[in-house]
């Protein structure tokens, strides 16, 4: 009798531990799947606004020739600038390797421009070594730019995101600024746990802990740096992790 009740609780706790690995991982293939299709989502309107920006290329090729032969300079110049904006906007947003990135960065710029947000964004990588899945990097780089967005909501004066991606010998290195609020520095060690937040009402403080998360598990570090009229996330990614017997590529 003591045999079978223990070899029935035995059961019951492998079951539970299957239990509890099976929800682990169904949630971490839904988190994984939200991002994939938020990825084909941008991915989609990336395309689509190559394909109408190539349609409209030899229309303006037609405007500018027209508006060269009339002498018509001052116009052509006037008319130009929007179309030269766009597709330097599209530009910027097309220099890495990772058309998922590539993709959110775009879309990110369009929600910067509809909110009255200059958003600049120098990249200096193509990021083609960098050994993170597309999916989790648009993760982190997506909640870093809406917290930039959400900290310059209420400013009335210029709001500016300043965006930088670079690499050198050791690691990829990303950075997010806006000239939004300083966050308080009593904050600034604590606002990356879980449930932590700045922002107001319900539903926030799952963001920075996501991508600090997501950064550890590629052996990755985020730097806060805020003060009056600038607060930057900076993380890098080392192209190199540290094996149990040094330094493995």
């Amino acid at each position: 009798m003591t045999i079978n009740l223990m070899f029935c609780f035995a059961m019951v706790v492998v079951l539970a531990v299957c239990i509890f690995v099976w929800l682990m991982l169904y949630r971490r293939l839904k988190e994984s799947y939200d991002s994939l299709q938020a990825s084909l989502k941008n991915l989609e309107k990336l395309n689509s606004e190559l394909r109408a920006q190539r349609h409209d290329y030899l229309n303006h090729l037609q405007v500018v020739y027209g508006l060269m032969e009339l002498e018509a300079y001052d116009e052509l110049k006037r008319y130009l600038q929007p179309v030269y904006k766009d597709m330097l906007k599209t530009g910027k947003a097309l220099k890495t390797s990772k058309p998922a990135i590539n993709a959110l960065l775009k879309a990110k710029m369009d929600e910067a421009e509809s909110r009255g947000i200059d958003f600049y964004i120098e990249v200096k990588s193509d990021l083609k070594e960098l050994n993170v899945e597309d999916w989790e990097l648009c993760k982190v780089l997506s909640n870093l730019l809406d917290n930039a967005m959400t900290a310059l909501a209420c400013q009335e004066d210029e709001k500016r995101i300043v965006m930088d991606i670079s690499e050198d010998k050791m690691a990829y290195r990303f950075s997010v600024s806006n000239n939004g609020p300083e966050i308080p520095e009593s904050m600034q060690s604590e606002i990356f746990k879980q449930g932590i937040t700045t922002k107001k009402g319900e539903g926030h403080g799952m963001g920075l802990f996501i991508v600090m998360n997501v950064l550890k598990s590629y052996g990755g570090e985020m730097m806060l740096v805020s003060k009056e009229g600038e607060t930057e996330f900076a993380f890098v990614i080392p192209k190199r992790k540290r094996g149990d017997d040094g330094w493995n590529h």
